[in-house]
């Protein structure tokens, strides 16, 4: 544990200094009006006590008029700087905020699908969202209740021991007993927060489940075991921070104490100093100001100390993020990739060179020893049971895998050797799972390609068999909702089709893209994209053996190898599991091709 609260503190610090760097002026902005505000709240006491002490003194009316003058401009400076340094600390919180959920952002879209798996969705929801808010907040509160201790600490102690040194030694005592209080809870409460950050993790992976599967659940009577899981998560929490606030009730108690102590030391110190001619007696009000000024200071960082912790648990789990190495990254003297001049039907587009993949913690290969070209104007089929490892084929075209043996060439380069963005300019994919973004039919085609006319998304929407767009109010404006939850699965793969195809790409990759459609639609599908796509590389993943049976080659996977290559005919006569496949579907009618 003390190696993790190490470790917490290091990386906590050093994300911090990051996002607080661009924005260092505003730091020493909000650093220096808040001397001036603290500086300007003690004078106030200080020129108190002078005219307390000239009124019972020499009852001078000119030094009476120097020390209220004196007073109030120690007020306005002091009210000035105050609001001030809130305005500028507010804008500094606001900043770091947004710099650290864009920061996660962008890092989260350059790690891998098995780097993002390591954190969960839930996690960096949690990271992006949660955490970023923490650290804002609890950054502005530091700043207006925290900073300001050890300042006034300083100055108050200084201006002490300037009326009276004994005087001066007991407020530095009691300064150094309240920070070891407030020290040691830090320290406790500390791993007990990064504990509790684990377990929002853990709510909110749940709660999304929950939500999302609500359907399942109740279909199968299910609810009392997922209100069971939801109680021990939500138990964990609580019971966690109950500890945390019975810490921080124990701080808040010895504070309140403390004050007392403090009050009843001064003035019987105070009287005993005056007595003996040390100090003079305004000078006990002065003491006294600035005893409870140090105290009310720090039981106002007791409310922002709760939160410190969880802050610093927050920029570690940041700090994990941020330190990612992504398993895919573009080469440092990346190449261009450039689609030839005049490319012509059987061109090689993509080209699996005894390629092989497996994940970093896998014992052996997912795809073993790939070997076979994808040509222009030819559609590629890539079938195999459930589990064979056929959308991996996909996710490696995409690069959001790379090889771990042999290579895979893209317009003869590899794509290893070429950025990401470079390589996924030249492929259009539509995948597994039709996933449409909220806003309009149009907003989501143009994610294909942002420049495209109202005319090449209607063409577009024809090639896919979307019609039903022709037939809504609203046409290209209507409204999708997230997910596209407001369409049919049959329309959602129509429209992410379609969105496919306003790119213009030397590839094309279906994935399972077909599954949700009937066997007319599927057919009129693959008819108008053979008109549509005939100059361009073609790869269709599917289950159907008719989505797949006039593809000019069959690649069947099995177990991570390719079982058969060839056309359907040439398959049924040299390949048992394609063969197995085909009659499989054959004996079980339409139904089994579902």
């Amino acid at each position: 544990m003390a190696a993790e609260r190490d470790y917490s503190k290091r990386a906590s610090w050093r994300v911090l200094t990051q996002l607080v760097r661009p924005h260092w002026h505003l730091a020493v902005a909000a650093c220096v009006l808040l001397l001036a505000d603290i500086v300007g709240m003690l004078l106030i006491p200080t020129q108190l006590a002078a005219l307390v002490n000239v009124a019972v003194g020499t009852r001078d009316t000119a030094e009476l008029t120097s020390h209220g003058v004196a007073m109030l401009v120690a007020a306005v400076v002091g009210s000035g700087g105050c609001v001030a340094s809130y305005y500028v600390a507010s804008r500094l919180a606001a900043y770091v905020g947004r710099d650290l959920r864009v920061a996660v952002y962008k890092k989260s879209l350059a790690l891998s699908g098995a780097d993002f798996n390591v954190f969960g969705t839930g996690s960096m929801i949690t990271r992006t969202l949660s955490d970023a808010n923490v650290v804002q907040q609890t950054l502005l509160m530091t700043f207006m209740m925290v900073f300001p201790v050890p300042v006034t600490c300083v100055v108050a102690i200084v201006l002490a021991y300037g009326i009276d040194p004994v005087m001066g030694r007991m407020l530095l005592l009691i300064t150094i007993a309240m920070l070891a209080i407030s020290g040691v809870a830090v320290a406790k409460s500390t791993p007990i927060f990064m504990a509790m950050q684990g377990f929002v993790d853990r709510m909110n992976s749940r709660l999304r489940e929950v939500v999302t599967g609500t359907r399942v659940i109740r279909a199968f009577g299910k609810e009392e075991r997922e209100r069971g899981r939801l109680d021990e998560t939500f138990e964990d929490y609580a019971t966690n921070a109950i500890r945390v606030n019975m810490l921080f009730s124990v701080v808040d108690c010895s504070t309140f104490f403390l004050m007392n102590v403090v009050e009843v030391l001064v003035m019987w110190m105070g009287a005993d100093r005056v007595g003996a001619g040390a100090m003079q007696i305004g000078s006990i009000s002065a003491l006294l100001e600035y005893a409870m000024l140090i105290l009310f200071f720090m039981m106002m960082a007791q409310f922002a100390m709760i939160q410190v912790p969880r802050a610093l648990s927050c920029l570690t789990r940041t700090a994990a993020v941020l330190d990612a190495v992504p398993s895919v990254a573009d080469p440092a003297e990346p190449k261009r990739l450039a689609a030839p001049a005049d490319p012509r039907p059987g061109d090689e587009v993509a080209r699996f060179s005894h390629a092989s993949f497996r994940f970093a913690d896998a014992d052996e290969d997912i795809l073993h020893d790939l070997d076979f070209s994808i040509r222009r104007g030819e559609v590629t089929a890539i079938m195999g049971n459930t589990g064979s490892g056929k959308s991996t084929v996909a996710k490696m075209l995409l690069r959001f895998h790379d090889v771990t043996a042999g290579s895979l060439l893209m317009l003869g380069t590899d794509v290893r050797e070429v950025t990401q963005q470079d390589l996924r300019s030249h492929i259009a994919y539509v995948p597994q799972q039709a996933w449409l973004f909220s806003g309009t039919i149009a907003e989501n085609l143009r994610d294909g390609d942002p420049s495209a006319t109202d005319e090449e998304l209607w063409h577009a929407l024809d090639v896919a068999q979307a019609a039903f767009v022709h037939e809504l109010p609203d046409g290209l404006s209507t409204r999708v909702a997230q997910g596209g939850s407001n369409f049919s699965g049959g329309q959602r793969q129509r429209l992410a089709i379609a969105r496919a195809l306003v790119r213009h790409a030397d590839l094309y990759v279906f994935d399972d893209s077909f599954s949700a459609l009937d066997y007319k639609t599927d057919a009129a599908l693959r008819h108008a994209l053979e008109a549509e796509l005939a100059n361009q590389a073609v790869v269709i993943i599917a289950q159907r053996v008719s989505t797949v049976r006039h593809a000019a080659q069959i690649v069947v996977l099995g177990d991570g190898c390719v079982v058969g290559r060839g056309t359907h005919g040439q398959l049924m006569e040299t390949c048992p599991a394609y063969k197995d496949i085909v009659e499989s579907q054959t004996r079980g009618g339409a139904t089994a091709d579902e």
